[in-house]
């Protein structure tokens, strides 16, 4: 598979040196590869750097990881409105950092990142997943012991299916991802994003993830009035 992994951050940088190490063949895009090419991080020539435009005309398969406020930019800049059919799988957070740390969501509550990079690129598949936990745990999944989830939203169910298959090969088993519907969901993971910033500084690290445990219970009159009802929490 031909990947085009949008972003040179520390997440775009963690997933292409993993697919990578799986065989894939993989091209970063980045507004200016010659500045790109100097920094550190790129100095050993492993990582193949290219325009955003060429990149994604490379990629089978795009990975949207740059900052998440300037994503809709950047795909704009690779063309994305002409790349109809391709999955777009988005890993990045609405963040806004203007107002210094924790920072806030630039989207929320009736919008998300993915909702908009779905409307704005009607012909791209756009499935969100990984974006609730740390890069190195995305492609490593057993650096957390337990049962933890990874989540999926997106509209077409052949893209997640594709999606699920990456998934399975950085390690994450079918039982572990959790498909939450269609592209509104992304709302719920993105607005974890918060709390996982506050867990990180109360803990002092960012070596966890999110675990959902689910009672095994039948349906009973009281719960099935609660939901009709639109109760959230405890009943």
């Amino acid at each position: 598979m031909r990947y085009a992994v949008l972003g040179t951050g520390t997440v775009g940088r963690t997933i292409a040196g993993r697919l990578l190490d799986l065989d894939h063949e993989v091209v970063i895009g980045t507004r200016i590869p010659e500045a790109t090419r100097q920094r550190a991080e790129f100095a050993d020539g492993r990582l193949p750097v290219a325009t955003f435009a060429r990149a994604a005309r490379d990629g089978e398969t795009l990975i949207n990881a740059t900052n998440g406020l300037a994503s809709v930019a950047a795909l704009r800049e690779a063309g994305a409105a002409d790349l109809d059919g391709r999955i777009l799988i988005d890993v990045a957070n609405p963040l806004d950092f203007a107002e210094g740390f924790p920072p806030r969501l630039d989207v929320v509550n009736d919008d998300s990142l993915g909702e908009m990079l779905q409307r704005t690129f009607p012909g791209l598949r756009v499935v969100k997943t990984l974006n609730t936990m740390n890069c190195r745990i995305m492609v490593d999944p057993a650096r957390v012991p337990g049962d933890h989830q990874v989540f999926l939203s997106g509209e077409d169910p052949d893209a997640k299916a594709t999606v699920r298959e990456l998934l399975r090969s950085f390690g994450w088993p079918d039982a572990r991802v959790l498909d939450l519907g269609g592209i509104e969901t992304a709302r719920g993971t993105e607005m974890l994003l918060p709390l996982w910033l506050r867990l990180m500084s109360a803990l002092g690290h960012a070596e966890f993830n999110f675990r959902v445990e689910t009672a095994d219970v039948a349906e009973t009159a009281e719960t099935a009035e609660a939901a009709e009802a639109g109760a959230v929490g405890p009943v």
